[in-house]
């Protein structure tokens, strides 16, 4: 088990690049099986859950060539259905959640897709019921025995009218690519709209799909026969944005964070903001200036500030521990919700042994004190529970007084590409044991 071992207090300063969009990657290498001409993507990041996911399509039958230095061209001309069913594959997809992505494409171009109980972060329960009711509208039949998913489909799929039970980003995306091949019009209302998803439904269209809609949360997909090759760029990682914003905070830092595409960040750069971080927008980059202090807002009416997640355009779930990170230093105090996953909050035992102010009030909902920089958070050896809460200890340890070591960054690397390797052209103290 790899682990960082970090000196903190360093001030920071330079530019920084966030990688391509982890979430988005793990959607449009998927759309790949639904055509047996070559797909180019570019600007995918070299992280963990990417690079397992590449790894299952070529156990598959697919020919992934690597053009450039986070370029790919993908061709699904000789997908081998006989290795759905095999324990490599078995293993290989349990270990990765973004496996479940291949329920849509293989069921759309080949009547029948198979895999296990994915895995992923332990951050609570994580349903698959909205991706397998949406095949079964489109006339799939779900069958779930032996701790996996077994979706069939004699005949080609039919398009429908759905309203989804919950706006899953991974249900709407693996809905989109089962429907794009089906016969008639397929609606999907309550769709997922973020940025993952236009980018999916833009590629798409891309390759001959007609989907309208594209960015709403009422999405119309008129079944085309076949899908083409095409050209794909993946957006800079918002996750990152907000991770480099809440690191240039808690560490009074200098940081310019090129070549975002702030029209994606929806409410991102604000909430920010409503902590008291200065965020300013030059061109499509954003600059941090270096903070001695920063207070949190208050609603109009004097009330505590609260920060919540929420479908987008509201704030993603996976800011939510960075938000409630660089609250501890801020002045004033705030309430952090995480509504989506009951777990997802465990880590702030840790933060607490470092000397933050943190009030668990359940397992959604934690208040946090700010401290003002009145006294300085001290270095202490945590564990990596997961990829954003990782990251959330890590940008705590980079502010801290003292060494840190966290353990098990697996779970970053599996999130975060070199990262590292990054912070130290910043001037951060960190290296890998």
């Amino acid at each position: 088990m790899a682990s960082f071992e970090i000196i903190g207090g360093q001030r920071l300063k330079g530019e920084i690049t966030p990688q391509g969009a982890k979430n988005e990657a793990l959607q449009v290498i998927c759309a790949v099986m639904l055509t047996s001409e070559p797909v180019r993507i570019e600007n995918i990041p070299d992280i963990r859950d990417v690079n397992k996911l590449i790894d299952l399509l070529i156990l598959l039958g697919v020919r992934a060539r690597k053009v450039g230095p986070s370029t790919y061209e993908f061709q699904a001309d000789q997908v081998n259905m006989a290795m759905l069913e095999s324990a490599e594959f078995a293993e290989q997809a349990m270990a990765l959640r973004g496996s479940i992505m291949l329920v849509g494409p293989l069921l759309s171009r080949f009547g029948l897709a198979y895999v296990p109980q994915p895995g992923g972060d332990k951050i609570g329960r994580r349903r698959l019921d909205t991706h397998f009711l949406g095949m079964e509208r489109l006339g799939a039949t779900v069958e779930y025995k032996r701790n996996a998913y077994r979706v069939q489909s004699k005949k080609r799929l039919k398009g429908c009218y759905m309203l989804l039970d919950e706006a899953s980003v991974t249900g709407t995306a693996n809905i989109i690519m089962a429907a794009v091949m089906a016969q008639g019009t397929t609606t999907i209302m309550n769709a997922a709209c973020e940025p993952y998803v236009y980018q999916l439904c833009k590629m798409l269209n891309r390759m001959g799909a007609k989907i309208s809609g594209v960015g709403s949360n009422l999405l119309t997909i008129r079944g085309v026969k076949e899908l083409h090759g095409c050209t794909h760029r993946l957006l800079p990682d918002m996750i990152e944005v907000g991770s480099f914003i809440g690191m240039a905070a808690m560490t009074q830092s200098d940081i310019t964070i090129k070549d975002v595409q702030v029209e994606h960040l929806g409410l991102i750069p604000q909430v920010f903001r409503r902590l008291g971080i200065e965020v300013w927008q030059r061109g499509d980059d954003l600059y941090i200036p270096a903070q001695e202090h920063y207070e949190i807002e208050r609603f109009m009416d004097g009330s505590i500030m609260t920060i919540a997640d929420a479908p987008w355009p509201g704030f993603t779930p996976d800011l939510i521990s960075i938000a409630l990170v660089v609250a501890i230093q801020a002045k004033g105090s705030v309430l952090i919700h995480q509504k989506m996953f009951e777990s997802r909050l465990f880590f702030v035992d840790k933060l607490i042994d470092m000397g933050a102010q943190i009030i668990l009030c359940d397992p959604h909902r934690a208040t946090v004190i700010g401290l003002d920089r009145e006294h300085p958070l001290k270095g202490v050896r945590m564990v990596s529970p997961d990829i954003r809460a990782g990251v959330a200890l890590l940008i705590a340890a980079l502010s801290a007084e003292g060494k840190s070591r966290i353990d098990n960054i697996e779970q970053i690397d599996r999130g975060y590409q070199h990262i590292d390797e990054r912070l130290r052209k910043l001037g951060a103290k960190i290296i890998r044991l």
